[in-house]
């Protein structure tokens, strides 16, 4: 996903999203200094594997500045974890029902593409599960995941264009799926003129605490 700026949005209204994005600031600076400090990385080993600045990652660390998805995506890749291990809060083994209305989104400033989250952030996996939401016509780009990383796309409404690496652009209609391995650059491409959506699976080779 881009590096464009990203915000947590509520179903619920923006009051609600205000207090989500203080939590999730002081929720990924405790993940991502457990991390670091785990794999005995140093703020500017991690800055140099990342590409992210060292005053980057220390006001992240330290719950002053809420990194962008695409940040994050960079950040966790270097660590060689999952996206939601940066964001994961503990919980427990009991069902857990996740609410359409309750919903946490990852949105871009201008709307275009949003991710949804349709599991709970509450610490190591080996698979995630995303609704993704695409605008008319928008094309977004993502960044390479961690290696071994594959995505298994299916497309629930409009034609979606698919590019992944060096490989041939692959055009996607309503009930069509791909898998694909994400640790290369790819994106996803709108072509209708209303709203597509898609369902992600993402794979990692290993959940990595």
């Amino acid at each position: 996903m881009s590096d464009a700026t990203f915000r947590l949005e509520s179903s619920e209204g923006d009051g609600d999203a205000k207090d989500v994005l203080v939590d999730l600031a002081a929720i990924v600076g405790n993940n991502l200094r457990r991390l670091r400090v785990r794999q005995g990385h140093s703020l500017e080993r991690l800055a140099k594997q990342s590409g992210v600045s060292r005053a980057m990652l220390g006001q992240i660390e330290t719950g002053k500045s809420v990194p962008t998805i695409g940040t994050l995506w960079k950040v966790a890749s270097a660590l060689g974890v999952p996206f939601a291990r940066l964001i994961a809060t503990e919980g427990g083994h009991r069902a857990q029902v996740l609410r359409r209305t309750e919903a946490k989104l990852l949105t871009s400033n201008q709307r275009q593409f949003t991710s949804r989250a349709l599991f709970p952030f509450d610490g190591e996996r080996q698979v995630e599960f995303y609704e993704l939401r695409l605008a008319p016509l928008h094309r977004e780009d993502a960044e390479p995941h961690a290696a071994g990383t594959r995505e298994n796309l299916v497309v629930a409404k409009g034609a979606v264009e698919i590019s992944s690496g060096s490989e041939r652009p692959v055009v996607l209609s309503a009930g069509d799926a791909i898998l694909f391995e994400a640790d290369v650059p790819h994106s996803y491409r709108n072509l209708g003129v209303d709203e597509a959506v898609l369902y992600l699976v993402m794979t990692y080779v290993e959940a990595v605490g």
